[in-house]
């Protein structure tokens, strides 16, 4: 979600209160005196209803509310001003969005426990070493990559509907053993829990104010899919044209993922690249070019099912590129000697950018090859062999030799293979 550029003309810092379940009784002292204090507080309809009676006007968001933000705080901006968030306002919460529109210098945050803090609590889990996720305006499938035997997860919910699609999506992936206790309304007088097994869930819709609690247990027949790169070939669909498990693991420590960078994942044929990237950290993002249709569909499918839902697919290369963010790395993986596509590539790459290119014709191979000799990097060739049945042996069956150029990008690099 994109903030607004325009920071608002607030002379008078705005103060985040975060609050609970526990409604007033709850606050800290200073919590209480700022909305004392306040000649307007903003909330959502719960938030505000758990307030006594003050002076202030109360006001509800407004929907939507991103756009609506530098408006609202410019009509008021003379004003004491408190926004009222759900326990940790910088915890998936309200308060960091106000600081990218605002400044940080323009918002003050009193923070209450988090529903992750009060969670662990509940459940006796060390909150260092559980993983959060929110499914607040995300897909349930986002969970996928954190689906490991013996993993903690504490999910937080977009409404009483959330808890049916988590249990569903346990079962589906073969995590129907796994242990589920949904905590709603974490610290308040009606504060509740249920129990149970995602393969045999029958409670009902709890309140939409809850967070669900995994402890992941694998079913004996469950793929293994870590977020490690170089998941089995078996966990994508498609015509089988895919970079296989092996090159793509060692593909992907070229790449060098880092959370928050793009890469530009060029022929992009089943996705796996661009998958395998992307889950390496949430936060990692990544636009993958591919020319037919059906296989942009597959890519879709693929990336739905292995939990990254929010990869992009667009058309052809290097067509489509102007629509799209520069790249922090560039993996081209087909389509290498078509005329002008490497140029284009490396055009589009900051300095400091990664560009990696696997070769498997010889005439590819000699397009690599003439780039490694203008711009220097790395060239590596590799060969897999597997074992595969021959009778009642074994022998070993080679795949395809794939060559690899992995360079970064110089000031002052030039365009082209030669001067």
């Amino acid at each position: 979600m994109t903030a607004p550029q325009r920071h608002p003309r607030q002379s008078r810092p705005v103060v985040v209160v975060g609050i609970g379940a526990d409604g007033w009784d709850g606050l800290a002292r200073a919590s209480q005196e700022a909305l004392g204090r306040a000649d307007v507080v903003i909330g959502s309809r719960r938030q505000l209803a758990l307030l006594p009676g003050l002076d202030a006007e109360q006001l509800v968001w407004p929907s939507p509310m991103l756009p609506a933000l530098p408006g609202l705080f410019d009509t008021h901006g003379r004003r004491e001003v408190c926004v009222l968030a759900s326990g940790d306002p910088m915890f998936h919460g309200i308060g960091t969005t106000l600081v990218r529109v605002l400044g940080r210098d323009r918002v003050r945050v009193l923070p209450h426990p988090s529903s992750a803090s009060l969670a662990c609590a509940r459940m006796g889990w060390p909150l260092d070493r559980v993983t959060v996720r929110s499914l607040v305006h995300r897909s349930v499938t986002t969970l996928v990559p954190d689906l490991t035997d013996g993993a903690q997860l504490l999910v937080l919910s977009q409404d009483a509907g959330t808890v049916a699609e988590v249990v569903a999506l346990l079962d589906g992936h073969g995590f129907g053993p796994s242990e589920v206790s949904v905590l709603s309304q974490l610290g308040g007088p009606a504060e509740a829990r249920q129990d149970g097994r995602a393969q045999s869930w029958a409670h009902p819709d709890p309140d939409p104010l809850n967070v669900v609690a995994v402890r992941c247990h694998a079913g004996p027949d469950v793929l293994r899919a870590t977020r490690t790169p170089g998941l089995a070939d078996e966990s994508y669909t498609g015509d089988g044209q895919m970079t296989k498990s092996e090159v793509r693991a060692l593909t992907l420590s070229a790449l060098a993922p880092a959370p928050g960078e793009l890469l530009w994942d060029v022929g992009g044929g089943s996705g796996t690249i661009a998958i395998e990237w992307m889950r390496a950290d949430p936060r990692c993002r990544a636009v993958t070019f591919e020319r037919d249709p059906l296989r942009q569909a597959q890519i879709g499918v693929n990336a739905a099912h292995l939990g990254v839902p929010a990869l992009t697919v667009a058309g052809t290369a290097p067509g489509a590129f102007t629509d799209h963010p520069t790249p922090d790395a560039v993996f081209v993986g087909g389509g290498l000697t078509q005329p002008g596509l490497l140029d284009a590539c490396w055009g589009a790459l900051p300095v400091g950018g990664r560009l990696v290119v696997n070769a498997v014709t010889a005439e590819s191979e000699a397009v690599a090859l003439a780039w490694f000799a203008r711009h220097g990097g790395a060239l590596r060739r590799f060969q897999v062999h597997r074992g595969e049945p021959l009778g009642g042996f074994t022998t070993w069956r080679p795949q395809l030799p794939v060559t690899q150029w992995s360079v970064r990008k110089a000031a002052g690099s030039k365009t082209g293979a030669q001067s």
